[in-house]
């Protein structure tokens, strides 16, 4: 059946039909460039085996002389890679003989191929050894203009790999004579080796623009587009959700109305070994027994440690993850960057239908957002994405201090993930440390705001009653009211 004109061409990558706005489209070509090692050939193969999957004809044809067997042989390790398909479905020839014969050689032996294999995908690696070969410009744009009137003509997609920076390509023929540009780079950012895709152009179709990370695994190439290229600008209009998560804390749900606004984003603030995450596996544990599954990510430590943690303040955590209403995901502080963690962090709460998110360590995320300058727009992208989902999100995040401006979020880009702020810190009095908690703010919901003190024993969390007999608590120096002593106040 002849393919329509709306017809798109899947890749199967995962994240490169949405920088391509659904697909190639038909009878398309396109440049895939990049500097040597940044994963071209390698994406290219990956679509014309997967193509081929669908019982789709493939030719892959070869510029150099370089023989296919070392080829396939660097392919065979990726899962998508089927030796079986190779002669069949993907065909393989070298074009790099009627290379040296002209123009006229090349471009009969890639359309007669493609004519008589009935293929719907040709892809030419690489497209550079033309130029190094003939160093003809006019006959480099003969032929590149000539592949693409033949391939359309045939119905066919053609993807051909350059290695180019994009900046450089942008200046050849290539660039104007091709539909499309699909760009791959790496760069240094300290130590690290950040992984960039960018679709520079597609002819007649809307795309997602600017860089995306990506990933080289065994699967293949998987690309993360950037969390904020795909959220909404507008923010949901439906009025507050009314409904409250509590915490399974009594005197703390107690004094925010039964507990955080649903939907809503908190900012758990708190010293070292405080106990945010034993608040947090309250608050997770409790959305479980009522029925709101729970994701709880942490980047510090597994499963074993918080379970037995918890265990030992008489909370039993075990159940609920064994039932698959807890779910944990433990990802370890590494050079992993931020898009990819949320993706999967997003791909498990839709998974598990999560209604409760605790993310354990919000400053490791911030930290792994490589680009400091869009730190601001993917949190508040997080943020929006995590209220459309219906997830009511827990952030622990650790403070040396809390005095003066060490508790003011406002100029940091974390600031946006704490629509309620709850701040537990220690205090000193007559030489002995005590635990305090405060609501420092709610939004769309009143609350209490008096200064408690509580106290985590192998019984449980209990927080205490107001305390009024005391000066400068959160300044973490305080001084009794008329030289009395600590007291509470019911």
């Amino acid at each position: 059946m002849p393919d329509g004109p709306k017809t798109l061409f899947p890749t199967g990558v995962a994240g490169l039909d949405t920088l391509l706005g659904g697909g190639i489209p038909p009878r398309q070509t396109l440049i895939i460039t990049g500097n040597p090692g940044s994963g071209k050939t390698v994406l290219c193969s990956q679509i014309a085996f997967l193509a081929a999957a669908r019982g789709v004809s493939v030719v892959l044809a070869s510029l150099t002389s370089e023989p296919h067997d070392k080829l396939l042989e660097a392919l065979s390790g990726f899962a998508f890679f089927r030796r079986e398909f190779v002669g069949e479905q993907v065909f393989l020839i070298s074009a790099y003989t009627a290379l040296q014969k002209g123009a006229e050689e090349a471009r009969d032996l890639l359309l007669g191929t493609v004519v008589e294999r009935s293929a719907r995908l040709l892809f030419i690696d690489d497209l550079r050894s033309i130029r190094d070969l003939w160093r003809d410009e006019a006959k480099v744009r003969e032929l590149i203009y000539e592949l693409g009137i033949g391939l359309a003509l045939a119905r066919c997609v053609g993807l051909l790999t350059t290695a180019y920076p994009v900046d450089h390509l942008m200046a050849l023929p290539e660039a104007t004579n091709t539909d499309g540009i699909v760009s791959l780079s790496f760069n240094s950012h300290g130590l690290r080796r950040l992984r960039r895709a960018e679709v520079i152009k597609v002819r007649g179709r809307a795309h997602l623009t600017g860089s995306h990370p990506f990933e080289i695994g065994s699967e293949g190439i998987r690309i993360i587009p950037r969390l904020e290229a795909l959220t909404p600008s507008d923010d949901l209009d439906s009025p507050p959700d009314n409904a409250r998560a509590a915490f399974g804390v009594p005197e703390l749900d107690a004094l925010m109305g039964g507990g955080l606004p649903a939907g809503s984003a908190t900012m758990l603030a708190g010293s070292m070994g405080i106990g945010k995450t034993l608040f947090s596996s309250h608050f997770a544990l409790e959305g479980a027994r009522k029925g709101e599954k729970a994701l709880f990510v942490s980047f510090f430590e597994g499963l074993g440690p918080i379970v037995t943690r918890a265990q030992r303040i008489g909370l039993d955590l075990q159940p609920a993850v064994s039932s698959g209403a807890l779910r944990f995901l433990y990802l370890p502080p590494t050079d992993v960057e931020a898009d990819v963690l949320i993706d999967r962090v997003l791909a498990e709460i839709a998974r598990m239908r999560a209604r409760r998110l605790v993310i354990d360590g919000v400053g490791i995320l911030e930290l792994s957002i490589a680009d400091a300058d869009r730190r601001q727009v993917f949190l508040a992208a997080l943020s929006v994405r995590l209220r459309r989902a219906g997830v009511t999100t827990v952030f622990t995040k650790e403070v040396p201090k809390v005095a003066g401006t060490e508790l003011d979020f406002s100029d940091t880009p974390i600031a946006i993930l704490g629509e309620n702020l709850l701040l537990l810190r220690y205090v000193e009095l007559r030489g002995r440390i005590h635990r305090i908690l405060s609501v420092l703010k709610m939004r769309d919901s009143g609350y209490e705001s008096d200064l408690r003190e509580f106290e985590i024993t192998d019984r449980g969390i209990r927080v205490l009653g107001p305390l009024r007999s005391v000066h400068g608590l959160l300044t973490g120096h305080t001084r009794p009211v008329e030289s009395t002593a600590w007291e509470e106040t019911s």
